[in-house]
C-alpha cells in the first residue's frame, strides 16, 4: 500500500488524527490515564490512535518492528530508518514539524490531556529537552535526539 493510500486510510478510520491530543501519545508518561469523566482521552483511546500512526510510519520508513518496539524500552539504535520512523510519528502527532519542536502545542497537550500527577514531570522533561534539536539540520536526527532526551528525562516514558 502506498504512503498516500495509508494516509487516506488513517484519515478515514481516524478523522481526528490532526487534533492536538494525538501528540500526547508521545508525551504520555504512564500506563494509567485520566478517566473519561475528566473530559480527557483514555490511555486505551490514545494507544489505539498511536497504533494507527505506528502502522503508517512503519510502512513508510520500512523500519523493523523489532527496532520500533525497542523504543518502548528506551533502546535507541543508530539506524536511519528508525530515526525517520520517530520523525514520522512525531510529525503525525504534530509535536515536531520540519525538525523543530512544536513547544506551545506540546505544552497545551500536556495541560489538556495528562493527569495532574504526570503533567508536572512531563513538562519538566519537555523544558529540559526544549532546545535539544536546535542546530540539527536533518529532521530524522532532530526528532530522534528529542525522543532520546524525553526518554532520559521521563521515568514513565512510553512511545507508540
Amino acid at each position: 500500500m502506498s504512503w498516500k493510500a495509508r494516509e487516506k486510510r488513517v484519515e478515514r478510520i481516524f478523522p481526528f488524527r490532526k487534533c492536538w491530543w494525538i501528540g500526547s501519545l508521545l508525551l504520555l508518561g504512564t500506563v494509567r490515564g485520566p478517566t473519561p469523566t475528566e473530559g480527557k482521552a483514555t490511555v486505551e483511546q490514545m494507544m489505539k490512535s498511536g497504533e494507527m500512526i505506528r502502522s503508517v510510519c512503519l510502512g513508510k520508513t520500512k523500519v523493523s518492528e523489532e527496532l520500533a518496539n525497542g523504543l518502548r524500552e528506551s533502546k535507541f539504535v543508530d539506524v536511519k530508518e528508525l530515526k525517520c520512523y520517530v520523525n514520522c510519528v512525531m510529525e503525525m502527532m504534530q509535536t515536531m514539524k520540519k525538525g523543530k519542536l512544536n513547544y506551545d502545542a506540546s505544552v497545551k497537550q500536556i495541560d489538556t490531556i495528562m493527569p495532574d500527577e504526570l503533567a508536572g514531570p512531563m513538562r519538566a522533561a519537555l523544558d529540559i529537552c526544549r532546545n535539544v534539536a536546535d542546530g540539527i539540520k536533518n529532521n530524522c536526527d532532530a526528532a530522534y535526539a528529542m525522543l532520546q532526551c524525553l526518554s532520559k528525562n521521563n521515568p514513565k516514558f512510553i512511545f507508540p
